[in-house]
């Protein structure tokens, strides 16, 4: 099977996938400094809470890379990386993992500075430099193991929450059914259960990590196993992630699903819980507060409302660097507010009067009266009290 890839890093090159001609075109921005990255990343090029984080510092080591300005002193090129890494900082400030990643490397360049044996200012620079790629080649490869081990651990909880069928299955549609041994009976005869159907929100897949994803790493694990019936996205107004990305990566991997706008979720809890055994909300998470309190993409809250009004797990599938110790509670996040125009207005491509979809034809329209106010900010945050289920890994 053909896997999505969103970011192709080799050292000294790095290439992003450019999220905003998605789900039509499929294009490769090539990113060499600081300024590509954060442009990319403020113009939601490139998002998702761990993605950031990734290209910021992935550019910042290409850059590294190809600019070797041998004047400065090894305390000089730590400055440099400070300067570099305090201005990718301020492209997306809700997301935690930027933050997170920026500590790490900061102290990983001041580190190499410091215990340094070389006996010229050019070779210090150049163990600092080369310290800091280390490091930021770290980041993606470790985000890709947490996201493997994300959606292997959710998938299996999900599965052990499931009751075996006493009564046998409906023999005219096995494809609804798994067989496996009883949690905790390794060795036992298998027995027979209802594969489980999952809602999720935005996009938390390939396309917001290193690859596989968080909340959709979930999903693409649970289809893996054989334990998926289906998966629901929603749209996630006004920026569309759910059906400009989520969408895309489900039909791209070929995952039973269907798109739902976010006023939908209701209805289809109460009318398909029963019948297509919905199990859980899953989502990802840009900044989990020390008290549990999480930040993640504005509809998050209403759907963790919904989720706990019908008894359906809620989870936040989320890395130990979207965790913010030093934010005590949900109050003290920061809520990025997003321009009016992307509530008032939408860009696509122009499909012709035959149905046709022309991707080289692109045209923005007005969905709303441009005079009319708008409210736009960009994430909520769901209380702890809404019984999260958390996946930290």
């Amino acid at each position: 099977m053909t896997v999505l890839v969103a970011i192709k890093y080799e050292r000294g090159r790095l290439e992003v996938l450019d999220q905003l001609r998605l789900p039509h075109e499929f294009v490769y921005d090539n990113l060499s400094t600081c300024e590509d990255a954060f442009d990319s990343i403020k113009s939601m090029r490139v998002r998702g809470a761990p993605a950031i984080a990734i290209v910021a510092a992935l550019a910042l080591a290409v850059e590294l890379h190809h600019t070797k300005d041998d004047s400065k002193t090894k305390q000089e090129i730590v400055q440099y990386i400070n300067k570099r890494l305090d201005y990718l900082l301020g492209s997306r400030p809700t997301a935690v993992d930027l933050s997170n990643a920026i500590k790490i490397l900061k102290r990983v360049s001041q580190s190499a500075a410091e215990v340094t044996d070389a006996k010229d200012d050019s070779s210090a620079c150049a163990d600092v430099r080369k310290a800091y790629i280390d490091a930021a080649e770290k980041i993606l490869e470790d985000d890709l193991a947490t996201n493997l081990a994300i959606g292997r651990y959710g998938a299996e909880y999900l599965r052990r929450q499931q009751m075996p069928i006493t009564g046998g299955e409906d023999d005219e549609d096995h494809a609804k059914y798994f067989t496996t041994s009883p949690p905790g009976t390794q060795g036992a005869p298998d027995k027979t259960y209802r594969k489980l159907s999952v809602l999720t929100h935005c996009n938390t897949g390939s396309l917001a990590t290193s690859g596989h994803g968080t909340a959709l790493g979930i999903i693409r694990s649970l289809h893996k196993m054989n334990y998926l019936e289906h998966a629901y996205c929603t749209e996630t107004r006004p920026y569309n992630q759910g059906s400009r990305l989520t969408a895309f990566e489900l039909v791209f991997e070929k995952i039973p699903s269907t798109l739902i706008t976010d006023s939908m979720a209701g209805a289809l809890f109460a009318r398909m819980k029963e019948s297509n055994n919905i199990s859980a909300v899953i989502v990802g998470a840009d900044r989990v507060a020390r008290n549990g309190d999480t930040a993640n993409k504005i509809g998050t809250y209403s759907l963790a409302v919904l989720a706990k009004a019908h008894n359906i797990k809620f989870i936040v599938a989320a890395p130990t660097t979207s965790i913010d110790l030093e934010t005590v509670s949900g109050a003290d996040i920061k809520i990025e507010d997003r321009a009016p125009k992307e509530l008032t207005q939408i860009t696509g491509a122009v499909v012709g009067k035959d149905g046709h979809v022309d991707v080289n034809t692109t045209a923005r329209v007005a969905v709303a009266h441009q005079e009319i106010d708008v409210w736009n900010p960009g994430f909520d945050v769901t209380p702890r009290y809404i019984r999260l289920q958390g996946y930290h890994a």
